[in-house]
C-alpha cells in the first residue's frame, strides 16, 4: 500500500474519516476537495480543518498536493469538488479575512515595481484599483515594512532585492491587508536564517494578536517550534491534529513512506520528546 492510498492513522484521534460538520473554532475548513491535472489527481477527496488563532503546517513530500491544497482552497486553481469555507462562511463570501503570500517563485521579479508599490498592493482591497491612498495608508504601508525590516528599501526595484528580502516584502503586503487568516505557501523557502527568524517571529506575532496562520512548510526539523497544528498530506490526507501528537514518527512514515530514512525519522521523534 503506497502512503497516497493510506487511510487516516491514529493521530486522526478516531474522527471519522470525512466529518460533515464544519468545526466552529475552524478558520479554514476544507471537505472533499480533489483536484487533478490532467487524468491523476493531485489532491484527492481531503478533509482538512484549521483552527483560528492557531499556526498550521501543511507536511509532504513533493508532490504530495501541499501547495494544490492551498491554492484550491483559495480559488486560484479550479477544484473539481470540494466545498471550503473560512470562519464558517463560504470563501467566496470571505475573501476579505484572507490573505495570501505565495511561492516566491511563481512570481514575476522582473515587473516594474518598487517595494512600496508592493507593499500598497494589499491595500487596493479598502479602495479599489483605482482609489487613492490615503497618507494614512501609505503610512500604514511603511509600518508594515518596518514590520518586516525593510523600511529602509521603500523605493527600491523589487527585481534588485535578495530572495529573502523578496520574501519579507511579500509578507508586509499580507500584512497591510489586516486579515484575519494569514495563508503562505513555502514562506522559508530559499530564505537565510536572518530573514527565517524575522518571518516566524511576525507569524507568531500574528498569532498573538489572534490571527490564523496556515503555511505549507518543508523543514521537518522546526515544525515543533514553529507551530501548534499539523496537517499531513500525499495526495489524500494522512493525518492532523495537534503537532505535539500528530506529528510522530508513525505518521510521517505514512506520509512519506521510504522518502525519508528511518533514522532521520527516529531522531525527529527524539527531538519531539526533548521539545
Amino acid at each position: 500500500m503506497t502512503p497516497s492510498s493510506r487511510p487516516a492513522i491514529a493521530a486522526d484521534h478516531g474522527r471519522p474519516a470525512r466529518p460533515d460538520a464544519i468545526p466552529a473554532e475552524a478558520a479554514l475548513a476544507v471537505r472533499g476537495l480533489t483536484v487533478s491535472y490532467g487524468e491523476k489527481p493531485a489532491v484527492f477527496s481531503v478533509d482538512a480543518t484549521f483552527p483560528a488563532q492557531s499556526m498550521s503546517a501543511i507536511i509532504g513530500p513533493n508532490g504530495a498536493g501541499k501547495s494544490t491544497l492551498l491554492k484550491a482552497a483559495l480559488g486560484v486553481i479550479p477544484r473539481l469538488s470540494g466545498e471550503v469555507h473560512v470562519f464558517g462562511r463560504p470563501v467566496k463570501e470571505a475573501r476579505e479575512r484572507i490573505a495570501y503570500v505565495p511561492q516566491r517563485a511563481s512570481v514575476d521579479w522582473d515587473f516594474p515595481a518598487t517595494v512600496m508599490d508592493v507593499v500598497q498592493m494589499g491595500l487596493y482591497r479598502r479602495v479599489g484599483l483605482l482609489g487613492r491612498l490615503s497618507g494614512r495608508m501609505t503610512r500604514a504601508a511603511r509600518d508594515c515594512l518596518d514590520r518586516v525590516g525593510m523600511a529602509d528599501f521603500g523605493h527600491r526595484q523589487i527585481g534588485q532585492l535578495s530572495g529573502g528580502q523578496q520574501q519579507r516584502v511579500f509578507l508586509a503586503r499580507a500584512l497591510a491587508q489586516d486579515a484575519d487568516l494569514y495563508l503562505l505557501d513555502e514562506p522559508f523557502a530559499g530564505v537565510d536564517a536572518a530573514t527565517e527568524r524575522a518571518i516566524i517571529d511576525v507569524l507568531k506575532a500574528l498569532e498573538a494578536e489572534g490571527r490564523t496562520v496556515v503555511a505549507v512548510h518543508h523543514d521537518l526539523s522546526t515544525v515543533r517550534a514553529y507551530f501548534d497544528h499539523v496537517f499531513l498530506i500525499n495526495v489524500r490526507r494522512i493525518a492532523e491534529g495537534p503537532v505535539e501528537t500528530t506529528f510522530t514518527t508513525e505518521a510521517l512514515q505514512a506520509t512519506y513512506g521510504g522518502r525519508l530514512a528511518a533514522a532521520h525519522l527516529d531522531e525527529l521523534a527524539v527531538a519531539g520528546g526533548r521539545a
